[in-house]
């Protein structure tokens, strides 16, 4: 992240990043999200349930160490977190230098990734818009001597070209700094201020989680497919939703097939780091 990228992303509150994964990286990431999806449908009937978070129940691959919601019908999506234990394909995504690179400069301290969903809209779904104006301390943008203080910010990964009508990700500019709440409507597209964001295969967007933002009607009939890799200081656990504020979940055999530096972003904190977490989280909720 160049001074320039820095300067935007502290006015609108995100960037759209052309060209973050190579071709060669869109294929193979692809691929992986095919297969996992179709294994995740397939397997559906048959997983043990968790109890309902935030009025969603999830299904547990113990196997595959994979948490999933959702059907592939109209209106509906599919999401699955952990995505790291269910195919090494994804582990490109643990320490990508070009990610890194915009990351460590928008979250302070020891940067961890807490949170990853690969998320499957399809035909008529859409994403309610969320957060923007105060906000939660838990994800406050921030801005110090030191430059830009995130606690979560979010790299999704386009894998092929979503237009508006395909259900684009679309934002409030600037609410990551209100300091009213936005008023709420039924469709993201009906916000106030809300826009699109259309891109291109291997395009990524950074956000602050504090941005209000959402998706659009897809009003296509193809499914839009997207990964999601949440980073935070070490503190943050787990924002998974199946996992909210546990520590994070990780297979034995997916620690083991990473280098240190990959492992570096997952390892438990320590009690002197996980202190913050008693003033920031107090309180809070999502």
């Amino acid at each position: 992240m160049d001074d320039l990228a820095r300067y935007q992303f502290d006015h609108q509150g995100y960037l759209v990043i052309r060209g973050l994964l190579s071709p060669g990286e869109v294929q193979g990431l692809g691929a992986a999200v095919d297969a996992l999806e179709a294994h995740a449908l397939a397997h559906a009937p048959v997983q043990p349930r968790k109890p309902a978070v935030w009025n969603q129940v999830y299904r547990v691959d113990e196997r595959r160490g994979y948490h999933a919601t959702g059907e592939s019908i109209d209106g509906a999506s599919l999401m699955v977190e952990d995505f790291w234990n269910a195919d090494p394909a994804f582990d490109l995504l643990v320490d990508h230098a070009p990610t890194m690179r915009y990351i460590r400069r928008t979250v302070q301290g020891r940067v961890t990734i807490n949170n990853s969903e690969m998320r499957i809209r399809y035909p008529g779904n859409f994403t309610g818009a969320h957060m923007g104006g105060p906000g939660s301390p838990k994800y406050r943008y921030a801005v110090n001597s030191e430059g830009i203080d995130c606690m979560m910010v979010r790299m999704v990964y386009f894998l092929h070209e979503v237009r508006c009508a395909d259900g684009a990700f679309s934002v409030v500019p600037g609410t990551h700094k209100g300091a009213f709440k936005p008023p709420a409507c039924a469709l993201p597209d009906d916000e106030p201020g809300m826009i699109g964001l259309e891109v291109q295969a291997g395009d990524a967007i950074l956000f602050t989680e504090n941005l209000r933002h959402g998706g659009l009607v897809n009003r296509s009939r193809r499914s839009r497919k997207t990964l999601h890799v949440g980073y935070g200081p070490a503190w943050m656990m787990s924002q998974n939703i199946a996992t909210m504020d546990q520590p994070y979940h990780l297979l034995p055999e997916t620690l083991a097939r990473f280098s240190d530096a990959q492992r570096a972003l997952f390892q438990p904190v320590c009690e002197a780091e996980y202190e913050p977490s008693r003033k920031h989280l107090a309180g809070a909720g999502r």
